[in-house]
């Protein structure tokens, strides 16, 4: 696309809080002072549930979009792009109403799948790149199938579309994070839909990248500068925050910290290398995938861990980095699949009187890098070569000491993405063909910090080890 002078309103629909704000068109940079956040409280109960309130939810965008109208920075808007949550859903009825709230990736409800004796779960991995797990529709759908008359399904980021334009559909990166798409044809799996016990016309349909819709003429008058500009589908903001951060083809491997990690590597669809069997893989657009890993627990345990032990600094600068000692296996959320280990299943080893609220931060900041590093070997093996490594997310602009941490552990030198908004960068980027650059400070591995992390690792692995057999008792 021809860089303009032109402005982008990106939309980053996140679990934490849903945010309004205005790129430029040429290069996906925010406008200053153009930023427009609504917070957002998920309600969380002892059954497992973890939802937001769709009405409070969308109401709170479209409060953000009115924000921006008061500043005046929706006038000279070219595109509206999206970056969404993945794994949301909720179920509809007959006349496309909301019967549930919006039950988000971190819910743990569900029933036993029931696939028949012919299923095999490696070839269904293969061909949609996720499991027979609850974070997906395929076990999500004969859940809520059992709690409520459901006519239909949808996700967060298809329902405010829906809102914005009137058109109830979906994009097939939206899609590829039901577990319900065959990646290699981009339509709904078939065998997805048997399991989950509906049609795919109970879904939402899937658009091609180059769909575009318009802002219903309900909101016209509210925001006439937005009349006749493109609404562009939404992207995965796993996928957004690759090509946000500057890692988006297969040299380069993107490792954001927010409220959880990931580590991914975004390339083509066609001829894409065999996926291993702990690895998932989703789709970027129509030409392109991401293959990853992903960590539940990162810039939530930094927060709980800063709030709990009450420090006076985000910081443990005074721990060296793979120092020995205490050891911390970061599974306070449990594990993402094909892991099964259960929220609750953290530990520390070899506390003693000698520790402070400082190393049991920098243990903990240490295994989760650990655990990074663990998917990004099985990267640098599925794609033949060491990657280049880029860092992006709220948890890496918040401490100078993880960025360091990670350095050490991947022993390879890092960049790190100067914006903070990569999701929304990111989907800019995709929507327009951008290719932005991480623009932010080069790391080197200091080698006593790699030297040191090297010697821990056995010892981590071991414990890490003990705590998952434990978590089977």
């Amino acid at each position: 696309m021809t860089k303009t002078d032109g402005r982008i309103l990106a939309l980053d629909l996140g679990t934490s809080s849903t945010r309004a704000l205005v790129l430029t068109a040429a290069d996906a940079a925010p406008v200053p002072g153009a930023l427009a956040r609504h917070k957002i409280s998920p309600t969380y109960g002892a059954d497992g549930s973890a939802v937001l309130d769709l009405h409070e939810y969308v109401e709170g965008l479209l409060g953000c979009f009115d924000e921006l109208q008061q500043g005046g920075h929706l006038e000279g808007i070219e595109a509206i792009v999206l970056s969404t949550q993945w794994h949301s859903i909720v179920a509809l009825g007959p006349r496309g109403e909301a019967l549930t709230p919006v039950i988000t990736w971190a819910d743990t409800r569900s029933i036993p799948a029931t696939p028949g004796p012919s299923f095999d779960e490696q070839a269904f991995h293969a061909r949609t790149g996720a499991w027979l797990h609850r974070l997906y529709w395929p076990r999500r759908i004969p859940w809520l199938l059992s709690e409520v008359s459901a006519a239909g399904f949808a996700g967060l980021p298809d329902l405010v579309l829906e809102r914005l334009t009137g058109e109830r559909v979906t994009s097939v990166s939206v899609a590829s994070g039901t577990g319900s798409l065959d990646l290699a044809t981009g339509a709904y799996d078939e065998e997805a839909l048997a399991i989950a016990g509906v049609k795919a016309d109970q879904l939402p349909a899937i658009v091609p990248s180059g769909w575009a819709g318009r802002i219903a003429a309900e909101y016209e008058r509210r925001w006439p500068g937005l009349v006749g500009v493109p609404v562009h589908p939404p992207t995965g903001d796993g996928a957004a925050s690759n090509v946000g951060t500057g890692a988006y083809d297969v040299t380069t491997a993107a490792v954001t910290i927010g409220t959880s990690a990931a580590v991914r590597v975004v390339h083509p669809i066609d001829n894409a290398p065999e996926l291993p069997w702990e690895l998932w893989r989703y789709r970027v657009d129509d030409k392109h995938a991401v293959t990853g890993m992903a960590f539940s627990a990162a810039g939530n345990m930094h927060a709980w861990l800063t709030d709990v032990l009450r420090l006076q600094h985000e910081e443990p600068t005074t721990v060296e980095i793979g120092a020995p000692g205490l050891i911390a296996v970061p599974f306070q959320a449990g594990t993402r699949p094909p892991a099964t280990v259960p929220g609750g299943s953290g530990a520390y080893f070899g506390l003693s009187f000698d520790d402070t609220a400082e190393s049991m931060l920098a243990a903990s900041l240490q295994g989760v890098s650990l655990e990074v590093d663990r998917g990004l070997r099985m990267l640098d093996d599925l794609f033949g070569h060491q990657l280049s490594v880029v860092l992006g997310g709220g948890g890496i602009d918040a401490s100078a000491w993880w960025r360091r941490c990670l350095t050490a552990t991947f022993a390879r030198p890092t960049d790190v993405c100067a914006e903070a908004e990569v999701g929304a960068r990111g989907a800019a980027a995709i929507a327009l063909g951008l290719s932005p650059e991480p623009g932010g400070e080069h790391l080197d591995p200091v080698p006593a910090d790699v030297d040191r992390v090297a010697a821990l690792r056995p010892r981590y692995e071991s414990l890490r080890a003990l705590t998952i057999q434990s978590a089977s008792l």
